[in-house]
């Protein structure tokens, strides 16, 4: 079964090149990874050079090579080793000498790739290649034991014809196994994989005849954030959308598109009963015209009063079929006694978490790029947050669902 790598997207990929003829495979690698959608730097070593250009790689990564500790003597200007260490989710050396595979393991520094290892904090992966006697040589033996046991991942390499002209193990693995590799290592880390996760975005619009409708300010953005964050964390994510400007990124959403309250209702119940985590972030609107006219009505110079009845109310309907296990994460948009209002709709939904919105706050609500919430947890549990961006809200509140599984482990 072919691995998803769709949970490759949106990851900061640290590719080491030294010095191998099996660095060729390095650009089939890099353009894999990239089309994956992971962000890909590339070190090289001072010896990959003479077999791949550095201008071949920044061209498919799209970002310059780096190879040296000093970019620029003259203006002061380096490479942070420490930086780049930092920077990635993971670290891929591929291919892997002998040599390099040494340094590693007695922990020498003397080119930026080693030097970058050593200061990472992510996971480092190896994939070797050399002559069959190099790779079965004891000292190689020794290097990839020790290296294991130091936690850094070995992917065997391949057997076949080397470059020497015998035929044995010591080709690196290939390309296409490799970005499997890396993302079954993500999967591996992934909290939400396995997790199917049904998220609501955007306002709804209720017709009033074949041009006009009732509906909110809602940009559906809040909602998307937290789609494309738990996509990111391995969910399976099922966006059910209202009207909205806003197109997804992540390869792991998958998208309907509704119109109305009643449209969202039904897009909901298709999936909630497969659903571990509902998050129901759209802006529903709380009434619709109880008579849609087929055709534009005609302007005229006298008043019009349109009768309107309530929506579905599809969180309580969906509060009412929650199964044990399920998470309900609800929304509340308030402008008075909002703390109050916020609890009773957190136990009147039947939800376990509800993100409080305060049209009172400044830079919070429909339209901005940035929010300020409150989350509200059953057992009188409350967590203020600070004005941040979207994406960083999305982020607490993707963190506070994790502690809510942490909890029942």
């Amino acid at each position: 079964m072919a691995v998803d790598q769709s949970i490759l997207h949106g990851k900061k990929i640290l590719l080491g090149i030294s010095g191998s003829i099996a660095a060729y495979k390095s650009a089939f690698l890099t353009r894999l990874l990239v089309t994956a959608g992971a962000e890909v730097r590339v070190v090289m070593t001072k010896d990959a050079m003479e077999f791949i250009t550095p201008l071949t790689l920044a061209t498919l990564s799209k970002h310059p090579v780096e190879s040296e500790f000093v970019a620029d003597s003259e203006k002061g200007i380096w490479n942070n080793h420490v930086e780049l260490g930092l920077w990635a989710d993971c670290i891929l050396i591929a291919p892997a000498t002998s040599n390099t595979l040494s340094k590693i393991n007695t922990g020498e520094c003397d080119n930026l790739l080693l030097a970058t290892v050593m200061s990472a904090r992510c996971p480092v992966l190896v994939a070797p290649a050399m002559d069959l006697d190099m790779y079965t040589h004891p000292a190689t033996t020794e290097n990839l034991i020790a290296l294991k046991q130091k936690g850094i991942q070995v992917i065997d390499p391949g057997t076949g014809e080397l470059a020497s002209g015998l035929s044995g193990k010591g080709r690196m693995e290939e390309p296409e196994k490799l970005v499997e590799l890396l993302a079954q290592q993500f999967l591996d880390r992934a909290p939400l994989h396995g997790k199917t996760a049904l998220v609501t975005a955007g306002p709804t619009h209720e017709a009033i005849d074949a041009v006009r409708f009732i509906g909110n300010h809602s940009t559906g953005k809040m909602g998307f954030a937290i789609a494309e964050e738990l996509a990111t964390l391995g969910a399976d994510v099922k966006l059910i959308s209202g009207p909205t400007l806003l197109e997804t990124k992540h390869p792991g959403i998958e998208r309907t598109k509704v119109k109305s309250a009643e449209d969202m209702k039904m897009a909901c119940e298709q999936y909630i009963d497969a659903t571990d985590i509902l998050v129901m972030s759209a802006a529903v609107a709380d009434y619709r015209p109880k008579h849609v006219a087929a055709n534009k009505m005609k302007k005229k110079d006298a008043d019009l009063s349109i009768e309107l009845e309530p929506t579905p109310d599809i969180l309580k309907s969906l509060g009412e079929r929650k199964k044990e296990g399920q998470i309900y994460v609800g929304f509340a948009l308030e402008t008075d006694n909002e703390i109050e209002h916020a609890k009773r709709k957190l136990e009147r939904k039947n939800l376990d978490m509800i993100v409080l919105n305060s049209l009172n706050d400044k830079g919070a609500g429909f339209g901005h790029d940035t929010n300020k919430v409150t989350i509200l947890r059953r057992g009188n549990k409350m967590a203020n947050f600070e004005l941040k961006s979207k994406v960083e809200v999305a982020k607490d509140i993707v963190g506070s669902i994790l502690a809510l599984y942490e909890k029942e482990k």
